[in-house]
């Protein structure tokens, strides 16, 4: 009863051991996959805000930029911190494995010499004759064949275990001079992202002194921005409730004066049966454009630098590549392509009762009521001749309630 609950916890520890390493290296991967998406993060950020060195580019905005870039690189060497411990945990568990390993073999290596030297005492065919010989009667006998094949096989086994446990320890040797190799790439890596981190505070510095100083007249830009910002919104909102009242209208759906203000769409079983899709689709909607790092976040958030400056957002803010086109997020139908002061030209998608609206358009590629499929191209987005900078800034409504992208859109 004892051998058997001795060889439970020896099974149960062999599985919870098993189950460690695949954890372990399942961690690993899910950390080297966002080192990966940071390190292009970072890519994105120098090659669409800091490529544009002969652009006007305002104190302002080469803050938000390098609090943004500072911001990513921060999460950089935290993620590079995490691998490189999960690292040193693997090489400690190595370590004790190669130490346990060595006395199991040298333990081995005992008993196979005492069984070698056994042997060469009685190797010769006469003695196990006459040890066969001497037995009392044909049981014995048969008893001792018996023996000798299962002492024969003991040995064999004991070589293969030999064998086996000498080849395990090699395996692990190599494993841990590759594991070495990797935290000390690992810690290169971070080295460097630790130095360009120092520069990049530095320099951020140097632009929060310069701000400070006319504070004022900078909280003052920002609150304009914020004025232009929200009468935009305001065209954008009045165009979506008159897209919806427009819509029901064509559909013979009559709204009430009492709901002019926040109508919803009266939709069909076509029309149901998109949203829901939509729906489930929430969190896996590809980025409305190929490549982008989002500048602006949706809602309220606070200023980088400035403490007593606040901004909203209706949407996000994408950066991305000159000449670059807006793609459809989803597949739906064209409710409206309109021109909005301040701001070009909006596209607007319906998708059942959700919209999508692309701000910032320059050339339109399709019009009302065309049936678009998802990345199906929509329009060049507008680059602005001063800073340099394309931006596209992306909404999602529900009839007329504003939702946040980041919660829609793949990884944002």
């Amino acid at each position: 009863m004892k051998k058997m609950f001795q060889y439970g916890l020896f099974f149960i520890l062999l599985f919870s051991t098993g189950l460690s390493v695949h954890a372990q290296k399942d961690k690993q991967a899910e950390l080297e996959q966002k080192k990966q998406q940071l390190q292009e993060e970072i890519r994105q950020i120098n090659n669409l805000l800091f490529s544009t060195k002969k652009k006007e580019k305002s104190v302002l905005s080469e803050v938000e930029n390098i609090a943004k870039r500072i911001q990513v690189r921060e999460n950089l060497i935290k993620v590079t911190n995490q691998q490189a411990n999960l690292i040193s945990r693997e090489i400690n568990t190595n370590i004790s494995k190669i130490a346990q390993l060595r006395k199991d073999l040298e333990a081995l290596k005992v008993d196979y010499g005492k069984l070698i030297e056994k042997s060469y005492k009685s190797k010769s065919d006469q003695s196990r004759i006459m040890f066969l010989l001497s037995s009392e009667n044909f049981l014995q006998a048969y008893k001792r064949v018996q023996y000798m094949k299962q002492y024969a096989t003991h040995r064999k086994k004991q070589g293969e275990a030999i064998q086996s446990k000498t080849q395990e320890l090699q395996e692990l040797n190599k494993s841990l001079v590759a594991q070495q190799k990797e935290k000390q790439k690992l810690v290169e890596e971070n080295r460097i992202a630790k130095n360009n981190l120092s520069e990049e505070k530095i320099q951020q510095e140097k632009l929060v002194s310069s701000l400070k100083k006319e504070e004022g007249k900078y909280a003052l830009q920002i609150k304009d921005k914020q004025k232009e910002a929200a009468a935009i919104d305001k065209q954008i909102e009045d165009l979506i409730r008159a897209a919806i009242l427009e819509a029901n209208k064509a559909s013979g759906v009559v709204t009430s004066k009492t709901n002019t203000s926040s109508p919803t769409f009266a939709m069909t079983a076509e029309a149901k049966a998109l949203a829901a899709n939509f729906t489930s689709n929430k969190g896996k909607l590809p980025w409305p454009v190929e490549k982008g790092i989002v500048i602006t976040n949706f809602g309220t958030t606070q200023h980088p630098t400035l403490p007593n400056v606040k901004t909203y957002s209706s949407g996000v803010e994408i950066a991305t590549e000159s000449g670059a086109k807006a793609r459809a997020a989803f597949d739906g139908e064209v409710l409206a392509v309109t021109v909005i002061k301040g701001a070009n030209k909006a596209i607007q998608i319906r998708h059942g009762d959700y919209i999508t609206v692309y701000q910032n358009i320059t050339d339109v590629y399709v019009k009302k009521g065309d049936k678009v499929k998802t990345k199906q191209e929509i329009g060049k987005i507008f680059t602005n001749p001063t800073t340099g900078k394309t931006t596209l800034k992306f909404l999602i409504f529900q009839n007329t309630n504003k939702l946040n992208p980041a919660e829609w859109v793949y990884r944002m």
